[in-house]
């Protein structure tokens, strides 16, 4: 008998993990038209706006660690639409802001808001009957949003005022609302196989490992950090303008979309721990051409294929992730150290692009991308071996 009980993927379920993965993850997916609306706004250096881009993602990261327990349990609905509120009453805040400490103090707001959405809607993938089917269609659909706003925000920022970009975050919040409604909302079951606590049938959460905790934050230091700076590296090396840049970044996102599909599709052919290997190295050595590159073509070449296998290699630790924990606490965890690793990204990326240039900086992207992965192999054999034994017992 299965002792995970779950629910079957609906087209209700995935509109409302998409709406909440979103806007959850919508700071750092939108950061790098954010991180030129800071500069060009307030005349901030590069390591001053990945400051400003730094409070907002920590602020993320600590509330989704934070909530991350709380999440595994219902009431993610209300955890949901309150994160929302308090996400757009910061996103106001930031648009109206007139000196960097106001923006700093609406970024902090925004992202503490952000923050209670990304813990509950990651934690909801884990109570979906297929956790591959469930992370690629939410990875596929955050990234089809993910780039019309990519898009949407510059032009706004561009053709109503510098700032505006926030304004249209702050309406994406309130059309978000309604959509959350049939988000995932009730208890998973046990953890692992044969697992369960006397009398109850449930275990508790699973508890990640710091190794675990401390290899997503630093893949996701290095993916967000050079994220944050695409734009800018991709109009000061190649020569690009604004709106060219903006473009290949949301095309990229796009296109990308194949790296989420072939994700579980390669996972079920190679073996999950393969063919992340196979991601990870091809994401290092895309990440390092796109900053070192000065041929437009290359960085769009490089933007793509870096995209796909980021996906790749998301999708799959999402999934290993959830066949571990299906309570969630495991999913919402490494959200929130990646999270964290995305706000320490900007900063550190800035920080070592004013002090060593772009040439260090690709070489210290590649290694730290191919570091920070190996615990998230183990994990991933940890998720087969959790599969495996989940469909024994299914079948017994």
């Amino acid at each position: 008998m299965n002792a995970r009980s779950a629910s079957a993927l609906t087209f209700g379920m995935a509109v409302a993990l998409i709406a909440g993965v979103t806007l959850g993850n919508g700071g750092a997916n939108v950061m790098p038209v954010f991180v030129d609306d800071f500069a060009s706004r307030f005349g901030l250096s590069d390591s001053g706006a990945g400051l400003v881009a730094a409070t907002q993602l920590m602020a993320t990261a600590v509330v989704t660690l934070l909530l991350a327990k709380r999440a595994a349990r219902p009431g993610r609905v209300r955890m949901t639409r309150l994160g929302l509120a308090v996400s757009g009453v910061g996103f106001l805040g930031a648009a109206a802001a007139g000196d960097p400490v106001t923006l700093i103090l609406a970024n902090l707001v925004l992202g503490a808001g952000l923050g209670a959405v990304y813990a509950a809607a990651t934690a909801a993938l884990a109570a979906t009957d297929d956790a591959d089917k469930a992370s690629a269609v939410t990875i596929c659909g955050v990234v089809g949003v993910t780039a019309l706003l990519i898009m949407g925000v510059p032009a706004a920022n561009h053709d109503l005022g510098e700032g505006t970009g926030f304004l249209l975050m702050a309406l994406c919040c309130l059309a978000a609302w309604p959509l959350t409604r049939q988000l995932p909302d009730g208890p998973t079951g046990p953890a692992t196989p044969g697992a369960a606590s006397a009398g109850t049938g449930e275990t508790p959460a699973a508890k990640p490992t710091v190794v675990l905790l401390l290899g997503t934050a630093l893949l996701w230091t290095v993916t967000q950090g050079a994220w944050s700076y695409a734009s800018v590296l991709g109009r000061q090396h190649t020569g690009m303008s604004h709106s060219a840049v903006s473009a290949v970044l949301a095309i990229s996102s796009v296109v990308a979309l194949v790296g989420a599909v072939v994700g579980p599709v390669a996972a079920r052919r190679f073996g999950r721990m393969r063919s992340m290997a196979v991601f990870v190295t091809a994401q290092a050595l895309a990440m390092a051409a796109l900053v070192l590159t000065h041929d437009p073509v290359l960085f769009t070449v490089a933007a793509v294929l870096w995209q796909a296998c980021q996906l790749a290699v998301l999708v799959q630790m999402l999934a290993a992730a959830a066949l571990i924990d299906p309570t969630g606490r495991l999913v919402a965890s490494l959200s929130g150290a990646g999270a964290l690793g995305t706000g320490i990204g900007p900063l550190a990326v800035g920080a070592v692009l004013d002090a060593a240039g772009a040439d260090v900086l690709g070489i210290v992207l590649a290694l730290g991308t191919v570091v920070a992965s190996l615990p998230l192999l183990r994990m991933t054999v940890a998720g087969t071996e959790a599969s495996a034994e989940r469909g024994l017992e299914t079948s017994s």
